[in-house]
């Protein structure tokens, strides 16, 4: 398992946009992944799951993976939501 810990910089939270680019290019990826956030965890291939954890501009959200391209997932994921506005 790798995880590593974001903090969410998209001006308006994880509204519908970008959690449908990062669900989108999570699913590209063939390890099980996860978003941990206070304290909830969710599949991060369900735009519906990440959908319900309310994740607002400025939160930190955990992004964990298992699997044969684990590493890369995360650090891919997690670029992404950098590159997100």
């Amino acid at each position: 398992m790798f995880q590593k810990e974001v903090i969410v910089n998209i001006k308006n939270g994880f509204h519908i946009r970008p959690a449908s680019q990062f669900v989108k290019k999570a699913k590209d990826f063939s390890s099980d992944i996860t978003i941990i956030f206070k304290k909830k965890m969710v599949n991060a291939k369900s735009l519906f799951r990440l959908q319900t954890l309310g994740i607002s501009s400025g939160d930190i959200i955990t992004i964990s993976a298992e699997g044969k391209d684990e590493r890369n997932a995360v650090e891919v994921l997690t670029r992404l939501i950098d590159q997100l506005k």
